[in-house]
């Protein structure tokens, strides 16, 4: 009799876990999809908590709902961006890195790779080299990576305290997610894949700060 006890409380407990895990991933989801068509944050710490627990359920979950099967790490990003803006903003832009993916090359890019990335020439055949030449002169530093690899070994190198990534959806939420601690912002691509991919430029540099840069200049100078 106390042996089928244990096992029933037991199965009660299973039980319980399961609804709450539910629950707590349709909380997320649900929270997640107003946040990025109302641009409304809610429950952020709930919500980052949920989604950095729960991340692969989260993914089976969402896909078993018929969802887009890229929801979840869109939500990843947005809710980070939201989350680490204020103190991103706050830290100097020389305390800064850019880390671009190279598959945004041009097809015939010439532009030689070294052990921190691909050495951008700024040809004007790319976005790349629009982005990195509003960039550095704001004080960033700019990296063109061919994968996490690249990106392990400069940040191992590199003393910075905020970061912005230009990636496909998952790449750019676990980047985010193991850069934590230094504020990470992201930009998502237009067009992903591994060649040819695209980014929506003004985006970047609104992400950025160059506008509000350039405006205070014009100021300044009037």
């Amino acid at each position: 009799m106390i042996t089928e006890s244990i096992f029933i409380f037991l199965g009660e407990l299973i039980t319980i876990g399961i609804i709450l895990l539910l629950l707590i991933l349709i909380i997320t989801l649900v929270l997640g999809k107003i946040l990025i068509k109302k641009n409304l944050l809610i429950f952020p710490k709930v919500m980052l908590l949920g989604l950095d627990a729960f991340y692969s359920p989260l993914k089976k979950f969402s896909k078993s709902l018929g969802l887009d099967k890229t929801l979840v790490d869109h939500i990843g990003v947005e809710l980070r961006n939201k989350v680490n803006e204020k103190k991103f903003n706050k830290i100097p832009n020389d305390e800064k890195l850019i880390f671009l993916p190279h598959c945004l090359r041009a097809a015939d890019c010439e532009a030689k790779l070294t052990k921190t990335g691909v050495e951008c020439t700024e040809c004007g055949r790319c976005s790349i080299g629009i982005i990195k030449s509003k960039a550095e002169p704001m004080g960033y530093t700019v990296f063109i990576v061919p994968g996490s690899s690249f990106i392990e070994r400069i940040i191992k190198e590199q003393h910075f305290k905020a970061v912005v990534g230009i990636a496909c959806y998952e790449d750019l939420n676990l980047m985010m997610m193991n850069l934590s601690d230094f504020a990470p912002q992201g930009v998502l691509l237009t067009q992903d894949g591994c060649f040819l991919t695209k980014v929506n430029v003004k985006e970047v540099l609104d992400k950025i700060g160059y506008e509000k840069q350039d405006q205070t200049k014009q100021t300044t100078l009037t």
